[in-house]
């Protein structure tokens, strides 16, 4: 697997001080991602698998940005390293230019309503962020205005500039509102302004649904591979079990291909999206999935008659109670997805103590110039 090396790339004009890709222009994985990989495959024997390699630039389809500043000169972007101080990025290199576009439009609609930006310290203020995704059929964006209130009244007259402005290039407008003092993106309130309920992707030769509060990849070019290798490992008309399974984006695919897939997935959000994508398969293929909702710990039985196990989980890495269940019952395969190289290593080698080898490893540049790696983990009984 190649290790990080440094080669010349287009300049980025927000570098410093935005801290969002610390290792502009590098190729390759960071060196801790790598060292941890490298490491688990000596000790486990497993082959490590080839980096697949993602583009360099205009990768972004989902970007979540603050919006601070004043109304007068509203800044939209992210937080400077330890600070709420913005890097305004109108300019990304790695977002999508539709990204880029958007949040130009709503920082002119910002100060041509006379809509205040967020401000942290007094909690004032209307706009905290918007989230922006690009749905690459259609070219058009989802677009969430995040508002520090509890109704959409006072964002609508920016939504209506924002709509007009766009025209379109949107795909859906939405209102949230996050009104309590929190570093969390998103809030529990939504409504639907404008368009359509979900983004709609094909991965994997399936319709997968992201309503605007679901999990989704950014670099959906590396979505796809990651899909694709997924795909390969798994024998047609197996039994599989998908946990963290979010919207669907590797079991509604394996349905097509005769699988049957159990989907287990915690989000609503999640859920929306892993019923819209169902309903939007044939009879046959629909009526091999089901779903089961809650935490992953609460369906680890569904991994006891599976052929296979495919489990994405959250940085954190997999439950205590999904590692004990796969011990006691292991399938004839475990497809395990990691975003955390060292989440990664400590679920591998509890697993094999519990008699799960560890076969091989493919690392994945879901994150290009971070420290961040996305692997397959291919595991098998020993």
């Amino acid at each position: 697997m190649r290790k990080s090396t440094k080669q010349a790339a287009t300049a980025c004009p927000h570098r410093p001080p935005c801290p969002g890709c610390p290792s502009f222009g590098r190729t390759g994985l960071a060196p801790e991602p790598h060292d941890t990989l490298v490491r688990l495959a000596e000790r486990t024997g497993a082959a490590l698998l080839p980096l697949v390699a993602s583009p360099r630039l205009a990768f972004r389809h989902r970007a979540r940005l603050a919006v601070r500043g004043r109304t007068s000169s509203p800044k939209i972007g992210i937080f400077q390293r330890g600070s709420h101080r913005i890097a305004d990025v109108p300019r990304c290199p790695i977002h999508h230019p539709l990204v880029n576009r958007v949040a130009l439009a709503v920082r002119d609609s910002l100060r041509v309503t006379g809509t205040p930006p967020y401000a942290d310290a007094p909690h004032c203020g209307l706009l905290r962020y918007v989230q922006i995704v690009v749905e690459r059929a259609s070219h058009r964006a989802q677009v969430v205005l995040v508002a520090n209130d509890v109704a959409p009244a006072a964002a609508l007259p920016l939504a209506e500039r924002l709509r007009s402005t766009l025209e379109d290039d949107l795909h859906s407008l939405w209102w949230n509102g996050n009104p309590a003092r929190t570093n969390t993106i998103l809030g529990p309130h939504w409504q639907c302004l404008h368009g359509g309920e979900a983004v709609r992707e094909t991965l994997g030769g399936a319709a997968v649904f992201f309503p605007p509060g679901a999990f989704g990849q950014a670099n959906l070019p590396i979505a796809d591979a990651l899909v694709a290798a997924v795909h390969a490992r798994v024998p047609t008309g197996a039994r599989v079990a998908e946990l963290y399974a979010g919207t669907g984006a590797f079991g509604l695919g394996l349905l097509q291909r005769g699988a049957t897939v159990a989907f287990n997935e915690i989000s609503a959000h999640g859920l929306r999206g892993l019923r819209l994508g169902l309903d939007a398969l044939a009879d046959a293929p629909r009526a091999r999935g089901s779903m089961h909702a809650g935490p992953a710990a609460e369906h680890a039985d569904l991994t006891a008659g599976a052929d296979v196990v495919i489990a994405d989980p959250p940085r954190k890495g997999l439950d205590a109670g999904v590692v004990e269940a796969l011990g006691r019952r292991p399938p004839r395969r475990l497809l395990l997805v990691s975003c955390d190289a060292a989440a990664l290593e400590r679920d591998v080698l509890q697993l094999a103590a519990r008699g799960l080898s560890l076969q091989a490893l493919q690392p994945f540049e879901m994150f290009p110039y971070t420290a961040h790696a996305e692997t397959l983990a291919v595991l098998e009984p020993r």
